[in-house]
């Protein structure tokens, strides 16, 4: 029987590499810990370049950034080890978003500017669709981080519905539900202004990537302006809870 070395020995280079070409990043890093002869080749910028580009499309501004953190474009030294550092940095950047969520929630409620906001420091950071797919689009996170990642996905990205839907059903929370309710300033009526109007829907992950619910994700992306006095997201509960708004003094 021949041993392992001298399989890989007699495996032509361009071969080897085309096998591992085919790998997703956990199993390249896994097929790099079988023996010397695989490490060395499952390191190979030719294998982690295209990886980083389709993680992060716009990688070549990142990597500007990064060698002007750094002050020295000599400091990169490989794809595989910019995978691995930037990789790094996106969860330390989404731990961040997770943080302020977590902060602001009330009652398992955000209120819209807090929400907005979150969205703001994924944009301000520069996370992409999979860096939201691994660290926001997950069961164990509050369904209304998961909410904040889809929403940053779909208005930001630009990332096409039917990705956000396959994305949600491979992470397990397209049925997860959430609560948005939004009061509307009262119409005016023969000179008099009539009862603000209260509007509430409960739907779930995978119905807010679908175009029939474009209004609640309108409501969510415009906040509260204009004739949107207040928006409030909650985490959906089986149970009927009560929602209030101060009255507002007389015009």
């Amino acid at each position: 029987m021949e041993q392992p070395g001298s399989i890989q020995a007699s495996l032509p280079e361009d071969i080897a590499l085309k096998i591992a070409s085919c790998l997703q990043v956990g199993d390249l890093c896994a097929l790099g810990s079988c023996s010397r002869f695989w490490r060395d080749l499952c390191g190979s910028d030719f294998l982690w370049e295209p990886l980083a580009r389709r993680r992060w499309p716009s990688l070549d501004s990142l990597t500007e950034s990064s060698s002007a953190d750094h002050g020295d474009s000599s400091s990169f030294k490989g794809w595989r080890d910019f995978y691995v550092n930037w990789h790094s940095e996106m969860a330390e950047r989404a731990a961040l978003v997770v943080q302020h969520v977590e902060q602001c929630l009330f009652s398992d409620s955000l209120e819209i500017r807090d929400y907005l906001k979150a969205i703001e420091h994924l944009s301000s950071m520069r996370l992409g669709f999979k860096d939201v797919e691994m660290f926001l689009f997950r069961p164990e996170v509050n369904v209304l981080l998961n909410l904040v990642g889809l929403h940053y996905c779909m208005h930001w990205l630009k990332v096409p519905a039917e990705h956000v839907m396959e994305a949600l059903q491979n992470s397990k929370i397209s049925q997860r539900q959430v609560s948005v309710k939004w009061w509307k300033l009262g119409r005016l009526f023969y000179g008099f202004r009539m009862r603000d109007e209260s509007h509430s829907r409960s739907v779930t992950l995978q119905d807010l990537a679908l175009p029939q619910e474009n209004e609640v994700l309108s409501v969510l992306h415009r906040g509260a302006i204009h004739e949107v006095l207040r928006v409030q997201i909650s985490v959906f509960h089986s149970t009927s809870t009560s929602w209030s708004f101060p009255e507002r003094a007389s015009l």
